[in-house]
């Protein structure tokens, strides 16, 4: 497994480097700019990337950013000192998957690492079919959704949340099953989180379009559904079959 390493503290690199070498290939990068471009390189196809936030150029949090704009979706495990659960909230939102919080222990690290390993290898051969809704589909190999012909680009958790309603379409889907999909191994509530990115899907997925799919279900969650008029056609259909 490649892992990237952008931390500009010598002894934690070093620390690191003793610890993991024997099982990971490390590459390591002192500021944000330089971990920008070893991870957008030809060359930066890496598996895992972990992200210190107190960098000297720029906080982590802005590097994490860049990466996701850029179309990185390689997993993004942050190093923190600060515990704080808006800041872990806002860390989720700029497109991490997961945060450790200093300090940690070795054992603690590299079980992060495998579980992001595996949930990443998960969700490639989970989304690596085409998803259709009315005329909504989703691409599980570029992440790429495209309605009524319309190319629309999603950020990694937009897709997610988006997949998960795909997948269960006609059904409600509760704010936990989005946060457990979207955001696994966190055990905070992430409910204004989860709120806030409906928001961004319908922005990107419903507003420019004629005909809503995600509806609110008050109470318990969401639910992605094809028109009534188109539902009753389908079922005529089969009904005269």
């Amino acid at each position: 497994m490649k892992v990237l390493l952008i931390e500009d503290d010598h002894g934690i690199s070093l620390a690191l480097r003793q610890a993991l070498s024997t099982v990971y290939e490390l590459t390591f990068a002192h500021n944000g700019l330089d971990g920008i471009k070893k991870a957008t390189s030809r060359s930066g196809e890496y598996d895992i990337i972990l992200l210190d936030l107190n960098l000297p150029d720029m906080h982590g949090l802005e590097v994490c950013k860049r990466l996701r704009e850029y179309g990185i979706d390689t997993p993004i495990l942050i190093l923190t000192a600060d515990s704080a659960v808006l800041r872990k909230i806002t860390l989720l939102d700029a497109g991490a998957d997961d945060y450790l919080t200093k300090p940690f222990s070795l054992g603690e690290l590299k079980a992060r690492i495998r579980v992001l390993d595996r949930r990443a290898g998960a969700i490639k051969e989970m989304t690596s079919q085409h998803i259709t809704v009315h005329d909504l589909t989703i691409n599980g190999v570029t992440r790429m959704a495209e309605r009524a012909g319309k190319m629309i680009k999603l950020r990694r958790k937009e897709f997610a949340m988006l997949e998960c309603l795909m997948q269960n379409a006609g059904s409600v889907v509760t704010r936990e099953i989005l946060s457990n999909h979207a955001w696994p191994n966190t055990d905070d509530p992430w409910t204004n989180t989860i709120d806030v990115h409906i928001k961004y899907l319908r922005d990107k997925i419903d507003r420019p379009f004629d005909t809503p799919l995600i509806k609110t279900v008050h109470g318990l969650g969401y639910k992605l559904e094809a028109p009534r008029a188109v539902a009753n056609n389908i079922n005529k259909g089969v009904q005269h079959e």
